[in-house]
């Protein structure tokens, strides 16, 4: 491990941040004092809750979060149906300037909605820029409530309607100019293209993804459960880091601007995956709903650590090193292949999972005798199912080279 000192800021376009983590939009940016909370602790920037005009209304409902438990209890998945900032306008405008007095080396971006008309996005992201922000988040991308007036991911799901709301806002300010933008969509690659186009100095991916996360069987009311009803929310959480992941990877091979990864971060780990594939920092919401500010301590530690046992000096040394090695399915190697291998026989506990996998769902290469489980090397596919569901992690994937 090098004991060289790591520098964890990164720059992404024309803002420089003292580390890659960034609070996300959401109900811990709801309130000044969570963003000066989370300050303190270590968070190099945050974006502001949804900022909108003070005249378009809006009303939540209770309860709007549900969660969705693994097995073993953990959550892996949050359901919301929470709609933007409640705050007006002149609560945020002088909270953007205490809070830049306070914190000048902090990053504080307002995240900004409107209907559609030019003098709304104009005026609001005027309002914001004169209010002291560092950049605009334009939020194309609120799969619940907002698309039922017309905009959130009604926005974002419309190529030409998203860079026409792009070129207004860029024509309007002279901060940066980053849009947010829905997971669903059919090719976020086209909607990254045309707000790119439009002027966009960055993209951020992703906003959540529109879900229903349960029904109670007993009622057959779903979830969340409002008065015996409820609605399609927007699903956070460690299940949506494969849909994230895949987006930040398609969106940074397609365009020149910088990308913000967002969606089911919860450790250092899950971070250095992002920047892997392209994101120049990372915005964490859910994580710190169900756990407080306070993990940003362990994920500032982490990554440290991390970066003096690879002997990474910058992280933008590692910035879309992962996706360049994403290439089509007609494009990957088939001479290179793996077969299956008991590694540890001795801890086998002949649950025999792997042989119920195997003849059911693969080629019926593992069977069981007296001695234990068997291998056929000559019917192994090397799918890898196998190694996936063996409590004891005894199968490996050898690697072989036709």
């Amino acid at each position: 491990m090098s004991t060289n000192p790591v520098d964890l800021g990164v720059t992404v376009g024309s803002l420089r941040l003292e580390n890659p983590f960034i609070l996300a939009s959401a109900p811990p940016t709801a309130d000044g004092r969570f963003i000066r909370k989370a300050f303190d602790l270590g968070w190099a920037g945050a974006v502001i809750k949804t900022i909108k005009p003070d005249e378009l209304e809006i009303e939540d409902v209770s309860p709007r979060f549900s969660i969705l438990k693994d097995r073993k209890g953990s959550v892996i998945g949050f359901e919301n149906f929470e709609l933007v900032s409640k705050k007006n306008i002149s609560y945020w405008s002088n909270e953007i300037r205490t809070i830049k007095k306070e914190y000048p080396g902090k990053i504080l971006i307002a995240s900004i909605m409107a209907d559609l008309q030019e003098e709304s996005w104009v005026k609001l992201s005027r309002q914001m820029e004169q209010a002291g922000v560092d950049a605009l988040e334009l939020n194309f991308s609120c799969p619940h409530g907002m698309p039922e007036k017309g905009i959130g991911s009604a926005i974002g799901q419309n190529a030409g309607v998203s860079g026409k709301i792009t070129g207004w806002v860029k024509s309007a300010v002279s901060i940066p100019v980053i849009v947010k933008l829905s997971p669903n969509v059919t090719d976020i690659r086209t909607i990254a293209t045309e707000v790119q186009a439009a002027g966009a100095d960055a993209i951020a991916a992703i906003n959540t993804v529109q879900c229903l996360v349960g029904v109670d069987i007993e009622t057959f009311e779903p979830l969340p459960n409002v008065g015996g009803f409820s609605t399609y929310g927007g699903y956070s959480g460690l299940a949506v880091k494969p849909i994230g992941l895949r987006c930040v990877s398609q969106i940074s091979q397609c365009v020149d601007v910088p990308v913000y990864g967002i969606g089911g971060i919860s450790q250092w780990q899950d971070a250095v995956e992002y920047i892997a594939v392209g994101a120049g920092a990372v915005q964490i919401c859910t994580e710190v709903m169900l756990h407080g500010f306070a993990v940003i301590k362990t994920m500032l530690k982490g990554l440290e650590n991390y970066m003096q046992r690879k002997d990474i000096t910058s992280l933008s040394d590692i910035c879309g090193l992962a996706s360049q090695k994403m290439i089509s399915h007609e494009s990957l190697n088939r001479q290179c292949f793996v077969k299956a291998e008991i590694v540890d026989a001795k801890k086998c506990i002949l649950c025999q999972k792997c042989m119920t996998a195997c003849h059911e769902s693969g080629y019926e290469a593992i069977h069981a005798n007296e001695q234990g489980i068997i291998i056929d090397e000559n019917k192994c596919d090397g799918c890898s199912l196998c190694s996936f569901v063996c409590p004891k992690e005894i199968i490996n994937m050898k690697s072989y080279q036709a």
